[in-house]
């Protein structure tokens, strides 16, 4: 199984999109820290429709909550601030995909602990940057054809 890592996520149609793609997908979604929005939110909800009850997700404190729970997985770190591109990355069951919050994206702290797994989705245009949900849903499906072979 992948995983999804949400790390302080703030807009609630953000989530539940990307909930609806884990249920869609077999990948477990892990809301991480302090949320920009109620687990109640009803624009979470709506976004992810009805499709929450075959999500499987949680929300933990820290980061290192989900270290020292899955001490033998790769994570995998998602910022505009990378240079090497999510596609060399080699994926693997178990693998945690970990993406910031919509308005500042990881923190820098994290990105230099882990400069060695940081990558980045190249853009071309003027944009700083993609929608979260999109983002997720480029590299999550690379991701499954690595893993999966399709």
């Amino acid at each position: 199984m992948l995983h999804i890592v949400l790390y302080e996520p703030e807009i609630p149609p953000n989530t539940g999109n990307i909930a609806r793609l884990c249920a869609g997908t077999g990948i477990r979604l892990h809301l991480v820290g302090k949320l920009g929005f109620e687990l109640s939110d009803r624009y979470l909800k709506r976004a992810g429709l009805d499709y929450w009850p075959h999500v499987q997700w949680e929300h933990v404190p820290s980061l290192e909550h989900l270290y020292v729970r899955f001490p033998e997985s790769r994570f995998f770190y998602l910022s505009t601030k990378a240079t090497r591109p999510y596609t060399t990355a080699g994926y693997r069951e178990g693998d945690f995909l970990v993406f910031g919050p919509e308005s500042r994206g990881l923190p820098e702290e994290i990105l230099l602990a882990n400069a060695d797994a940081c990558y980045t989705i190249p853009m071309f245009g003027p944009v700083r940057s993609l929608n979260l949900s999109t983002a997720v849903g480029i590299v999550a499906y690379e991701a499954l054809r690595q893993v999966k072979g399709f």
